[in-house]
């Protein structure tokens, strides 16, 4: 969940692949968040979607759409899933310039220290191989430095092809809240910490906050 410091919109970004990220928003389905939220100013993204259908069970927007977004007053046009009818790069790239659009009409702002979208708080599940995003252990995409938001068609986990946003773009928030659960993540939790013998360094340990 962000609010850009330009004004007093709610921007938030979901990572909804692990679940984790449904299941913490659902508490503000519950008095006395449901009443007391402003809604309509939320403006809500995906830093993380399978270029699937909407309607598709892998669909990262019908499960937040399901789970929470159907259950409260937020505007539709202030809901951005990406066009799945393109391909994962075109989605990328779509996206990308949605957002671009969004910083220009003062929607977002732009962090001064990294020249990405700012957002004020960022939510994210992790995988049990320490993945975020669709950023994956050893993959080429942990070092993208200059897109905003890219794409994957070899992901391990299924399904292969994804959009994600970047770490500079991730870590241009000023908070990033990381919600984990269950004993299969035990491991990368552990590994994150530094209280494991694992030198390999995961992804969910390239959060470096440069949102100021």
């Amino acid at each position: 969940m962000a609010m850009p410091s330009t004004d007093k919109k709610n921007v938030e970004v979901f990572d909804t692949e692990e679940d984790q990220a449904v299941y913490l928003a659902k508490k503000l389905l519950e008095p006395p968040y449901i009443d007391s939220i402003e809604w309509s100013k939320w403006h809500v993204f995906w830093l993380d979607e399978r270029v699937v259908p909407k309607d598709h069970e892998d669909s990262n927007y019908k499960l937040a759409n399901d789970g929470f977004f159907s259950k409260v007053p937020i505007l539709p046009d202030n809901v951005y899933a990406i066009n799945d009818k393109l391909s994962a790069e075109g989605a990328a790239d779509d996206y990308e310039a949605c957002l671009k659009s969004l910083v220009n009409r003062n929607v977002i702002a732009l962090s001064e220290a990294s020249g990405f979208p700012k957002f004020n708080l960022m939510l994210l599940g992790m995988g049990p191989d320490g993945h975020v995003a669709s950023l994956f252990p050893g993959h080429p995409l942990l070092k993208e430095n200059e897109k905003w938001v890219t794409f994957i068609k070899d992901s391990p986990k299924p399904p292969p092809k994804r959009i994600t946003f970047t770490f500079p773009m991730i870590n241009s928030s000023t908070y990033i809240a990381l919600v984990i659960t269950g004993a299969g993540e035990a491991g990368a939790v552990q590994t994150a910490l530094g209280k494991s013998q694992i030198s390999v360094k995961l992804p969910v340990q390239w959060f470096h906050l440069k949102g100021s």
